[in-house]
């Protein structure tokens, strides 16, 4: 081996080194908060009870926490369960704090997302006097995907959401979903060993 080509390969380990470790601690950072539960899509509604009686409101949340936003109610999953959602791009949180929705549970929707968390996953603005959100292009329903993170400890099944009129919401659920296998590298692309890089490379 010559010294240029000792020289080079040092300098191409050096490098896979260093980007191997920037992609590991990606991934570390982006797994060490947030270890996927469940994984699945459903169509989201939004609503806002305050126990005002506006808009369709059915009174305060069932959890007994005040309406706010990150709040989000479920047919089926435990109160207090925590996740996110991802809709075009844009990730938001949000935990479980009320019931519903009801008979539309029965027609796949599935989640009740507070209206300041869906109006600025949908580009609109959430109005407080109305409690309907305006700007976004009309949309009241939207297709999203879910990633449960922390399930509830009460009552209510802990996988694939189901409709409000199973009564699921109601019975404990000791045998909750198996979280789904860990992606290889976090998502990330995995490096090579350092033996594959180095056959690639050295040449005698």
């Amino acid at each position: 081996m010559s010294a240029r080509f000792g020289l080079r390969s040092l300098a191409l380990l050096s490098a896979y080194a260093v980007g191997t470790l920037a992609v590991a601690g990606t991934a570390a950072h982006a797994d060490s908060d947030e270890k996927a539960l469940l994984k699945g899509s459903t169509t989201a509604s939004y609503f806002w009870d305050d126990a005002s009686g506006r808009a369709g409101d059915t009174g305060l949340p069932a959890s007994g926490k005040p309406m706010q936003k990150g709040m989000a109610a479920s047919p089926s999953w435990p109160l207090m369960t925590e996740g996110y959602v991802v809709y075009e791009g844009k990730k938001m949180p949000f935990f479980v704090g009320d019931r519903g929705p009801g008979e539309p549970s029965s027609r796949g929707i599935m989640l009740d997302l507070d209206g300041k968390t869906f109006a600025e996953l949908t580009g609109g603005t959430f109005n407080t006097d109305s409690l309907y959100i305006n700007g976004n292009g009309g949309k009241g329903h939207i297709k999203l995907d879910y990633v449960i993170t922390k399930w509830g400890d009460g009552p209510g099944k802990k996988n694939h959401p189901v409709p409000f009129s199973t009564g699921a919401y109601a019975r404990h659920d000791d045998n909750p979903a198996k979280p789904p296998e860990a992606e290889s590298g976090g998502g990330q692309a995995v490096p090579r060993p350092l033996t594959d890089y180095l056959r690639r490379y050295a040449r005698p």
